[in-house]
């Protein structure tokens, strides 16, 4: 039986992967804590863990008519960004994938009421929501398989829980699997507009595009410190107000592989919480607390900045 021993809500800005010098340029002479941050998710969960698989839920893959999982055996090429090819150009990418589990999580859509697509198309684009991110997590690391899930632009909050529920079936389903889960994708998604943009692109929250969007950002960060995924599903209507990225369908794909409402492990944040030119980002990792994913909430939090 498959598990999943860990998760993230993780920031893949195009910013991380420009060189230094023009990060700091960016920030006022400093580096960006979504840098140092992902570096230390590495070094304390992706090169140490005991896992097989990484699920990125991929908030910058659109699909329309079904949910599409890669299942290629591997995927590699060059990835240039078509949002900012002047800083993400003809980045290599090169890892194995894992057709047996895509096929898996597959196999579930009808037992929870949705459709899903497992697809090996060696044309088949990526996106830098996980190209970002396995630069940083996955690199160097040849024998990691990952594993790439979109969101569905015509599917609502039940929707994306749905296939959560069928990547859990998925996963227990395929015998001795162990999974990372990647909720790849921004909180509050405003940007500010072009002519203003360049002013608002250092990494302090101040230059969010609001304050309520901030302070939105700041409360739910609270919540996942606190086990309270509850409180953020309850909440959503609230949030989509704040325009998260991509309607937090990343989110609402790893929680309903979690347990939903009724999961109740604690984010630890690595990193500070930044600004991306009015964009609320953070980097939030979930280890499965020791009794499973609903268990009762634990008594401490860790906090990594």
């Amino acid at each position: 039986m498959g598990e999943i021993v860990g998760a993230g809500l993780l920031a893949h800005v195009p910013t991380i992967v420009l060189p230094e010098e023009t990060r700091r340029e960016l920030n006022e002479g400093k580096e960006i804590t979504l840098v140092t941050g992902l570096r230390q998710l590495r070094e304390e969960v992706f090169e140490t863990a005991d896992y097989d698989t990484v699920v990125v839920l991929d908030s910058h893959w659109a699909t329309t008519v079904e949910f599409v999982v890669t299942a290629h055996p591997r995927r590699a090429g060059l990835f240039t960004s078509e949002e900012l090819p002047r800083g993400m150009c003809r980045m290599p990418y090169d890892f194995p994938g894992d057709p047996e589990l895509a096929h898996n999580i597959a196999r579930f859509a009808d037992k929870h009421g949705t459709w899903i697509t497992p697809i090996d198309d060696a044309y088949l684009p990526i996106y830098y929501a996980t190209t970002n991110l396995w630069k940083y997590l996955g690199e160097g690391l040849p024998e990691k398989k990952w594993v790439t899930i979109g969101v569905c632009q015509t599917g609502d909050m039940e929707d994306h829980l749905r296939l959560g529920r069928a990547l859990a079936d998925g996963i227990a389903a395929t015998e001795g699997r162990k999974v990372l889960l990647i909720a790849s994708g921004a909180l509050s998604h405003t940007f500010w507009p072009l002519r203003q943009l360049r002013d608002h692109e250092a990494s302090d929250p101040s230059h969010l595009f609001t304050p309520e969007a901030r302070a939105a950002d700041e409360e739910r960060i609270a919540w996942f410190k606190d086990g309270r995924h509850d409180e953020v599903l309850r909440t959503m209507p609230e949030f989509w107000r704040f325009k998260p990225e991509a309607k937090f369908f990343h989110y609402l794909m790893m929680a309903g592989a979690l347990g939903e409402a009724a999961c109740t492990a604690r984010g630890r944040q690595y990193g500070e919480y930044e600004n991306s030119v009015g964009t609320g980002q953070v980097h939030l990792w979930f280890d499965r607390p020791e009794g499973g994913w609903t268990a009762p909430r634990p008594s401490k939090e860790t906090t990594h900045a």
